[in-house]
């Protein structure tokens, strides 16, 4: 069924309240960061000014320029945080593709149990077990280096990408893996050559979905398993905006536009692939 004929079905009348459905929450979902902007392009003077105005009064991109020299080295702490979610998206990537496609096709004993602990994981807050990990990073060596980031951020973002690329590589029919195996393919070869082509965007969510996750976990296990300020990424380097005085708000925020447009760009160009990942088995085939 084509979408023209879809949008066919619908009334006019309700096709102005799914329009204005999605209007509204595209306002909610996007009001923050719109509002984010016009604050990092208004001076301080105008941020409590009352009454409040929405729309900057002689705005500038004054403090895209000057975030640079109030903390120091911040292109140095979005290095870092590109490093380790990059770094960490790899590793999970590595770990997750052949683990999805053992639980994805075959079945040994033990395999729902391990599920439902990979899905426990995700239940517990990083914060519970800080002293646990700090422990474990310090016996190993680990504290002051990226690998203290890196680690805590591969182990719980393990189990999720096993749960989104099995139920991914589910849909993927078995007869291409028989039909490689007649052919005398091993597994690894059908994994390589047969699997991951047609997984693609799986894959994709996956790494995406994994860079995020580290992006969004960096703060808590940067304070506490790093002291060395050459190795803190973004997280805290937008932190250091809190001053004990004041809070520079325009230029916390031109700071974070900053940070995370790279990201915007790399999702932009793979939203293709992530769309058609988050929608396969939404529809049985």
């Amino acid at each position: 069924m084509s979408k023209s004929s879809m949008i066919h079905r619908y009334k006019w009348y309700e096709l102005i309240g799914i329009y204005a459905g999605i209007l509204l929450f595209l306002t909610f979902v996007l009001a923050p960061f719109v509002e984010g902007f016009l604050v990092s392009l208004k001076p301080l003077s105008q941020l409590f000014s009352s009454p409040y105005r929405f729309i900057p009064e002689n705005g500038s991109f004054a403090a895209y320029r000057t975030m640079w020299t109030s903390v120091p080295g911040f292109g140095w702490y979005i290095f870092n945080s590109f490093l380790i979610s990059g770094v960490s998206t790899i590793i999970v990537l590595i770990l997750v593709v052949p683990a999805a496609y053992a639980f994805a096709r075959f079945e040994f004993r033990g395999a729902g149990l391990l599920l439902g602990a990979f899905l426990a994981v995700n239940m517990f807050s990083g914060a519970v077990l800080l002293i646990p990990l700090f422990r474990l990073m310090r016996s190993f060596g680990l504290l002051n280096t990226y690998f203290a980031m890196i680690v805590p951020g591969v182990a719980f973002l393990i189990p999720s990408g096993i749960w989104l690329l099995r139920t991914y590589m589910m849909r993927i029919p078995k007869e291409l893996d028989e039909a490689a195996f007649v052919d005398g393919a091993s597994h690894f070869y059908t994994l390589r050559r047969v699997i991951l082509p047609i997984a693609m965007p799986g894959i994709t969510v996956v790494a995406i979905t994994t860079f995020i996750g580290s992006y969004a976990q960096q703060f808590i296990y940067a304070l506490t398993f790093n002291s060395k300020t050459e190795y803190m990424p973004l997280p805290v380097g937008l932190f250091a905006y809190f001053g004990r005085q004041e809070v520079v708000w325009n230029e916390l925020m031109a700071a974070s536009f900053v940070g995370i447009a790279p990201a915007l760009v790399v999702i932009f160009f793979l939203q293709r692939y992530l769309v058609s990942g988050l929608t396969a088995g939404a529809v049985k085939q």
